[in-house]
């Protein structure tokens, strides 16, 4: 049975995974063969979605999406043990690539790989690291990839109201998407007024509480405040369940 909290990015990726899946890659003609479970027996994962993908030159493989609202200096590690686990339990290449919504707070940078030596053994795991607020906003549009959206106000370009507006008239324009309006009011309230954000978005928080975002919102916090600013109906203060705090 689904939890909740897993709704958010595993929904959010699967409307157009294809889409989704070049754009990860960078690869034209790669095609989304299917979305599988990304959960083991002893590891449950409510961040990552896992989509098995073809390619004419590189045959089948796996994409591994890890979407994270922070940054944290233990995601090497992390993606390395993500990618091996899922190597073996279906025998395909991994494609590993983490996202990363919002910046951090002081400048440093973010490593697109894990490295580790002892005793002479070096191992070494490459990931692709994206930051979304590198991302222009303009690409979502132009190139349709619905699952970006959400993120529209916190990529880069994506702040003004004029852009804001467009994504939202974006998700409407399909009933499937509409659900995720109280995730781009969420990302809105970093960069609009929150009467501005009401305005633009009709935006209730009795929405966001029924969301499959609110619980997860409640159990991962940023430290103190969270829940205040929820009860207050202060969207910037409200991380999302669509990915995790690492």
């Amino acid at each position: 049975m689904t939890k909740k909290a897993d709704i958010g990015s595993k929904r959010l990726i699967s409307r157009d995974p294809q889409a989704w899946s070049r754009w990860v890659t960078g690869l034209s003609d790669v095609q989304a063969l299917d979305t599988l479970s990304s959960e083991f027996q002893w590891v449950s994962r409510e961040s990552d979605v896992l989509i098995k993908v073809h390619s004419p030159e590189h045959g089948p493989f796996l994409l591994l999406n890890e979407l994270q609202l922070h940054y944290s200096s233990r995601m090497p590690r992390r993606m390395t043990a993500y990618a091996a686990l899922r190597r073996e339990r279906y025998n395909l290449p991994v494609f590993p690539s983490l996202i990363n919504i919002l910046p951090p707070k002081s400048a440093k940078s973010i490593p697109d790989h894990y490295e580790s030596s002892f005793l002479g053994l070096v191992a070494r795991q490459d990931y692709k690291t994206i930051n979304l607020w590198e991302v222009e906003a303009e690409k979502v549009f132009r190139e349709g990839l619905s699952g970006l959206l959400p993120f529209v106000p916190v990529l880069k370009d994506g702040g003004s109201e004029a852009v804001v507006q467009r994504a939202v008239q974006e998700l409407r324009r399909d009933p499937q998407l509409e659900e995720f309006e109280p995730l781009l009011a969420f990302f809105a309230g970093f960069v609009l007024e929150l009467p501005l954000v009401q305005e633009i978005m009709r935006w209730d928080m009795t929405v966001l509480r029924e969301s499959p975002w609110y619980e997860q919102i409640l159990q991962e916090g940023e430290q103190k405040g969270i829940q205040e600013g929820l009860q207050a109906g202060d969207p910037r203060r409200d991380p999302t369940g669509c990915c995790e705090y690492a």
